[in-house]
């Protein structure tokens, strides 16, 4: 009798055998089944890219300046003068074309410059836009490009440096406009998308999340930080929510390198559109002031002075003849509300006071020697950024600018006590190599390469020294900062 398995049967019942016992994990017992992980459709930005790109516009910026036609600019030259407009976040302007020699001593010629490039957002169909104070900061003109490559010069309606949110204006009807969102809706997490031109880049698109709604890096606003990539050009562009709605200005970056770094700061929509109000008014921004120097209270202090928790802004100074002393704060008064409002760090009460109208009366609450007291304050005006102011005497001989292609004057008295130096020359005029370095009337030096400058004799006796092959570095200051500058002298 044959007792054999047919070789089909055989091979079939040896798969199910060893199918069974993989899956049966080698021990005879079944695994337990895992249910598939549920995977989340990743967001599509197609359609609201379309819609938003075309109120997306291009910027740049030109000035005027007077060059000698046989100045340029060498590799060198670029290379670091790059590397200073990365510092103030605007492009490098091209090197104008070389005149061709004449005879006779070279005229110096007034010729129109690219100065910087950055990015803006419609906000209205007759033709307002939004960018970034410095994206038009020290320009002569201003174009703006459309998605579609009209091109307009736009009229500068104002700008304000201590939100750097700038407005500008073009001619024209029916145009694309972004719907404005609000910012105080955002949440950590939430999806945005950035759209401007990374160096020159029109109408690029990048996406991300955002990392932080309420970052403190300035005195008068919290910007949105976020991962998107944002590069120079950027630059006051918009980023906007899932739904299409305009929520921040792109305005900084964090970086080591000049480039994105994975860190990126938006103005929240609801500060920018504050300030496009007054400047669409008035063409400035007014802000509130009580004159006070603060500090951040600490978890000892607040133990120490019988506060529930850490909280408040801590008076440190009190300035003579300001509203905070004629309403009768003190040093070592810590504030812990501002007309209602709880102020739970030392920022929040400048920008409290700052969207106070001047003028108006206001109440704080501060706790002094282990109780509260309330207190009435007229709030004053907030003065404008201090720079040092052009003399207007025009019986004063003209100056021919030096080999640095700058024209000095010694600061007065009352310069120095406004500005709070002891040192330093006022720029009359910046042509050539410092024009192009960004340089302008109304800045001061106040070093050269490792010389403190004493005086306009000085200065100029140290810039004849100069040699032509080597960078010299200024140390200028404009506004309340600082920074160092790096130009090339030219041979004259």
């Amino acid at each position: 009798m044959n007792t054999g398995i047919p070789a089909r049967k055989f091979l079939s019942a040896l798969v199910f055998g060893v199918t069974s016992i993989l899956f049966a994990g080698g021990m005879g017992a079944a695994l337990p089944a895992v249910a598939a992980p549920s995977v989340a459709g990743l967001p599509d930005f197609t359609d609201m890219v379309e819609k938003a790109g075309p109120a997306v516009v291009n910027i740049r910026t030109t000035a005027k300046m007077r060059s000698n036609p046989n100045g340029g600019l060498s590799s060198e030259d670029e290379e670091m003068q790059e590397f200073f407009r990365r510092f103030f976040g605007i492009p490098m302007p091209r090197q104008p074309e070389r005149a061709p020699r004449g005879n006779g001593k070279p005229q110096q010629q007034e010729e129109e410059v690219p100065r910087g490039v950055g990015s803006g957002f419609i906000i209205s169909a007759d033709g307002y836009i939004m960018t970034n104070a410095h994206v038009i900061e020290g320009a002569d003109d201003v174009y703006v490009t459309l998605n579609d490559k009209r091109e307009y010069k736009a009229k500068v309606i104002g700008a304000d440096k201590r939100t750097d949110v700038a407005l500008v204006k073009i001619e024209g009807a029916s145009l694309p406009r972004l719907p404005i969102g609000d910012s105080a809706r955002l949440r950590a997490g939430e999806w945005v998308v950035a759209i401007g031109s990374p160096f020159g880049l029109d109408n690029t698109v990048t996406a991300g999340i955002v990392s932080s709604k309420a970052r403190d890096t300035g005195d008068y606003l919290q910007l949105i930080q976020t991962d998107v990539a944002v590069n120079p050009g950027n630059s006051g562009g918009p980023l906007i929510n899932m739904r299409g709605e305009v929520v921040g200005i792109n305005s900084q970056i964090y970086s080591r390198s000049g480039g994105y770094m994975g860190i990126s700061f938006a103005v929240p929509i609801d500060e920018a559109m504050r300030v496009a109000e007054q400047l669409k008014a008035s063409g400035k921004v007014t802000r509130g002031r009580i004159g006070v120097q603060i500090g951040e209270v600490t978890k000892d202090v607040a133990e120490s002075l019988g506060l529930a928790r850490a909280q408040g802004a801590q008076v440190q100074r009190v300035e003579p003849g300001s509203p905070a002393e004629k309403g009768g704060v003190e040093t070592g008064d810590i504030i812990l509300k501002y007309n209602g409002v709880a102020i739970e760090r030392s920022s929040d009460l400048p920008r409290l006071v700052g969207n106070t109208k001047p003028g108006s009366r206001a109440t704080i609450t501060v706790w002094r020697k282990g109780a509260t007291r309330d207190l009435q304050l007229t709030i004053a005006e907030m003065e404008p950024e201090k720079t040092a102011k052009k003399e207007n005497d025009k019986s004063k001989p003209e100056r021919a600018p030096n080999a640095l292609g700058l024209s000095v004057v010694n600061l007065s008295d009352a310069q120095k006590r406004e500005l709070n130096l002891e040192s330093g020359v006022l720029v009359d005029t910046a042509e050539g190599a410092s024009g192009r370095a960004g340089l302008r009337p109304g800045d001061v030096i106040l070093r050269l390469n490792n010389t403190d400058i004493k005086d306009a004799a000085q200065f100029n006796s140290l810039v004849a020294k100069l040699d032509p092959k080597k960078m010299a570095v200024l140390l200028v200051r404009r506004g309340d900062s600082s920074q160092f500058v790096p130009i090339r002298p030219t041979v004259q």
